[in-house]
């Protein structure tokens, strides 16, 4: 595997060189885990640059991701316990290098309650993580995870009808009951000074200060890409290229002889300037294209003429008359509004006409999505008590192309949110950590449509084609077959080894989903269970 190789090479590097302590780190983006960064991202009195997520780890943000990591120990000098509640497996810490290993077991047991398939959901991972740092300027992160379990029937028919575990790739066997996969990280940075970072990963990211992004998400799987992340003062410079698949159009024999060789392969660029404008006011622009390997016209590979890192996007595509790609622009802006509460917001366009967006007539070439949110943390003057609200509305069509081998998705799922398009949601979150306990508590509520069943394209399937967009004019938001979801989820966790976030875990989490013209699909699981890593999953659909 690609992050084993590399892992290799790192810790080859890591008998060789001398040089001074490490200074940062690399950590994968979790929702959950990040918000134990709240007071120190978002109070008035520092200027962090929040939007683009995973962060690289250094100066204040490393000193809190280490106290963190030695929160509560255990005073113990039995080797054991402190493998089991202080320590990584193998740790490692030099003067020029550290060098650490664990094992991670996430095993789950569940009962569904309410659904006529009162089945028994589990889950059995085994899985390890690795990381390196070398001085101060490289950092390297793996980890890999087999997995197999079996889900609640939502979760169970999603992924048999995309044969993708959400977020995580691709399954074996997607129609049986247990399903199978594999999942793995791996991360590599190096730091050049203050002003210019570079990633090279097989990962995911995340743009924007909300639980969602409208503009990139890190829902679907990883994928390959190239960042660069420059800052000069109160500006930020992102610049992500990507290589990702698309299994619904397979790489087939030239020959015709009907053979497959492997997905489809799909390319993105995304840009994104943050500025701070004050310690409060934040605003960012965004830009995104997509195009693929190969189309009608043959193989296209790589376009460089989306290389370069601070070329604006828009004016490249479009000097392409009859441009096969997609293109999206975007704002992400945020404001401390109090000492402990910012609001943010985005706003994404796809396609624009001025006349018509006015207009009022659900013209279906007006593509375009909105997040509105506020978040804060030690609400009630209670610390570590963090709170999210957010809603967020995409018009239908907005993610579709030509084909799905160019339209906003990797790997079988939406780029930027789970439910594609066609929809609108208001989502609600709070979390609180005392010692070694970690609590959560979400609640969804959406509305959004979906196709009828002779497949007629409706908006919120952004895998269908826009040239058949039945209907120019009277599109609406949760046009098709309509659904109400009603979506909580709570659970309450003992942390035994904060190093890699093993714990003891139970949760609880209810969904019912009013579907029009067809009963109300229902479902209520308890699950317990042993859990670690910090992987950000989304089961909210």
């Amino acid at each position: 595997m690609k992050f084993t190789k590399c892992l290799s090479i790192a810790i080859l590097l890591c008998s060789a060189v001398q040089v001074s302590k490490a200074q940062i780190k690399s950590q994968i983006y979790s929702f959950q885990h990040d918000q134990k960064y709240n007071d120190l991202l978002y109070s008035p009195s520092t200027r962090y640059h929040t939007a683009v997520k995973p962060y690289v780890l250094k100066g204040e943000l490393l000193n809190r991701f280490d106290s963190l990591q030695n929160a509560n120990q255990m005073d113990s000098q039995n080797w054991f316990l402190r493998k089991i509640f202080n320590e990584h497996l193998v740790d490692v810490k030099k003067d020029d290098h550290t060098f650490f290993l664990d094992f991670l077991p996430d095993f789950v047991m569940g009962k569904e309650m309410f659904d006529t398939d009162k089945r028994t959901t589990w889950l059995n991972t085994r899985g390890f993580q690795a990381g390196l740092t070398i001085g101060d300027k490289f950092t390297f992160y793996a980890n890999a995870f087999e997995n197999q379990g079996v889900f609640p029937r939502y979760l169970d028919e999603y992924v048999t009808r995309n044969e993708v575990m959400p977020g995580q790739g691709s399954v074996e066997h997607a129609g049986k009951k247990t399903k199978d996969w594999m999942y793995a990280t791996a991360s590599l940075t190096y730091d050049f000074s203050d002003y210019l970072q570079a990633t090279l990963a097989y990962d995911k990211n995340h743009i924007g200060d909300g639980y969602r992004s409208l503009l990139l998400s890190d829902f679907s799987s990883n994928y390959t890409h190239l960042k660069l992340s420059g800052k000069i003062g109160n500006v930020q410079y992102t610049s992500i290229w990507a290589y990702m698949t698309d299994p619904k159009n397979p790489r087939i024999d030239s020959l015709n002889s009907g053979g497959r060789f492997g997905d489809g392969i799909k390319w993105g660029a995304f840009q994104y300037l943050d500025y701070n404008a004050t310690n409060r006011l934040s605003i960012g622009f965004f830009q995104a294209v997509v195009w693929a390997n190969k189309n009608e016209a043959g193989h296209r590979g790589f376009d460089f003429n989306y290389l370069n890192p601070v070329i604006f996007l828009r004016p490249v595509e479009s000097n392409n008359s009859t441009s096969p790609d997609k293109m999206f622009l975007g704002l992400n802006a945020k404001y401390k509004v109090l000492d402990n509460m910012t609001a943010y917001g985005q706003f994404l366009l796809g396609e624009f006409t001025a006349k018509e967006f006015f207009g009022g007539k659900g013209y279906a070439h007006n593509k375009w999505g909105t997040q509105l949110g506020v978040k804060g943390f030690d609400l009630f003057k209670v610390k570590r008590l963090n709170f999210l609200a957010e809603y967020n509305v995409v018009r239908p069509y907005t993610y579709q192309h030509f084909t799905s081998i160019s339209n906003y998705s990797n790997h079988g799922e939406p780029l930027a949110h789970p439910r594609g398009a066609n929809f609108k949601e208001l989502v609600g979150i709070a979390n609180y950590s005392w010692k070694r306990f970690d609590f959560s508590l979400q609640g969804l509520y959406s509305v959004y449509g979906t196709d009828p069943a002779d497949g007629t394209n409706m908006g919120g399937d952004i895998f269908q084609s826009y040239l058949t967009i039945p209907h120019t004019y009277g599109n609406s938001i949760g046009q098709g077959i309509k659904h109400n979801l009603f979506y909580a989820d709570a659970k309450a966790a003992y942390v035994l080894n904060p190093k890699y976030n093993l714990r003891f875990e139970v949760g609880y989490t209810q969904r019912f989903n009013r579907v029009e013209d067809a009963p109300t699909e229902k479902s209520g699981v308890i699950t317990f269970g042993l859990r670690s890593s910090f992987r950000n999953f989304y089961g909210d659909m």
